[in-house]
Parts: C-alpha cells; structure tokens; sequence
C-alpha cells in the first residue's frame, strides 16, 4: 500500500500511511530549521506494516547533509537486473558497462522536491558525459509491493520526461532490485552512484542539491574511483 497522506513544510513532504502523524509548532519550526536538503518520506511496502510504526517516527526527523551521506564508501555489485523504461525499452545491469560514472536517482512522481532537481540532473548529464558520467531515474511509485508495474505513475513519469526534456531514462524497478539495493530506501530522493563494472561507489545522499552541488559530489565520486584503481 502506497501512502495516501501528507504534509508540506517548505520543501519537506512528511508522508505517513494511515494517518498524519500530529506534530507541534515548536518541534516543526525546529526540523524546518534543521533541514538542510528537501526530500520526501518513501513508502511502504504492504509486507511491511510491521516496520511503519518505526519508519513514520524517522519522517518527523530532519536531514542534515552530515547525516544524509552514507559514513562508509560502499564497494559491492548492483547486481543483475532486468527493467523497463517508462517508454518499454529494456535495460539490463550491463547499462553500467559504457560510462565510467552513473548517478542513480530514486524518486517518486508525487515528491515535488524530486521533481525539482530533474531538470538540473539533465543539464548535470549534458555537461559531463565528455567525462564518462550517466543518469539514471528509477520511478519508485512506478512498481507496486510485488514490483507490478503502477500504471499511473507511469503515465505521469512519461508526462514529465515529456515537459522537463528528459532525456536519460526513467526505469520502473523489478522486483529484484525492489528486495535489493532498494529495500532500504526511506526517503526520496535517493542518489547513489555505479561504476562501469556495476559495483556500487562512493556515498549515498537523501534529498535533493542544486546543479553545482551535484557536479562536485560527482567529480569527487569519480576522482576516488579513478584514484582506486592505481
């Protein structure tokens, strides 16, 4: 079950299953202040209800860059995969194989904050792909508990790439990478980074960053993987 339910703080979309959770105006002026980079809470799957209790006390909490960046550099494989795009078009885990660097955004078509730095993602794409870089979208709402397809956020998806000028994919999650790298995933949106060999490098950030913001992490994400191979 996806979540039906949210709540907007500037640029912070909290979004519970069954019920807002109340917050007061003290605590929420001090998460607002906290919060450094915008992102949404993910949903849910239905297998998981026992686990919500505690992933909704997460979403009151607030991200700061030192705490949304994974502390340890990750160094194992994405595994095998095969996925659609929102178009049809199938890719396989081999994607990885012809860029030295692709960035992985998870995102979701209700999560505005997701919405907002796509564009910028684009022009990251553009300016960097002398230097081996790729983007990837992964539409998180796209699959359902059991990785079947959601056919309106598909549409909406489509409807994005469409007015945003997109032009590397949006994939819709199978059910292998959905009890995989993904089944952690609390909060949208979600960039990681998988080198040509599939291995997935550097860090892990939660919530959104601007153009420049991206094209340093980027740029340090490819200089560590270039430096380990020495």
């Amino acid at each position: 079950m996806w979540y039906n339910a949210f709540t907007k703080r500037k640029g912070v979309v909290l979004v519970m299953a069954g019920k807002i959770k109340k917050i007061s105006a003290v605590l929420m002026i001090g998460i607002i202040s906290m919060t450094a980079v915008a992102g949404c809470s993910a949903p849910a799957a239905e297998s998981e209800k026992e686990s919500v209790a505690e992933s909704a006390k997460m979403d009151t909490e607030a991200l700061s860059p030192e705490e949304t960046a994974g502390a340890e550099k990750a160094d194992v494989s994405i595994g095998e995969f095969t996925m659609q795009d929102v178009d049809g078009t199938e890719y396989t885990e081999t994607m990885f194989e012809d860029y030295e660097l692709t960035m992985v955004n998870i995102f979701a078509t209700w999560c505005t904050p997701c919405i907002n730095e796509i564009p910028d993602l684009e022009k990251l794409r553009n300016e960097m792909t002398d230097k081996g870089i790729n983007v990837v979208g992964i539409v998180l709402d796209a699959a359902g508990a059991f990785g079947d397809a959601g056919g309106e956020a598909v549409e909406k998806a489509k409807l994005l790439a469409e007015r945003l000028e997109v032009t590397y994919p949006f994939l819709i999650p199978d059910a292998g990478l959905l009890n995989g790298r993904l089944a952690g995933v609390e909060a949208v949106p979600e960039t990681f980074f998988v080198d040509k060999q599939g291995n997935i490098v550097g860090e892990t950030y939660s919530g959104s960053r601007s153009l420049e913001e991206w094209k340093e992490i980027v740029t340090q994400t490819l200089d560590g993987i270039e430096g380990a191979g020495e």
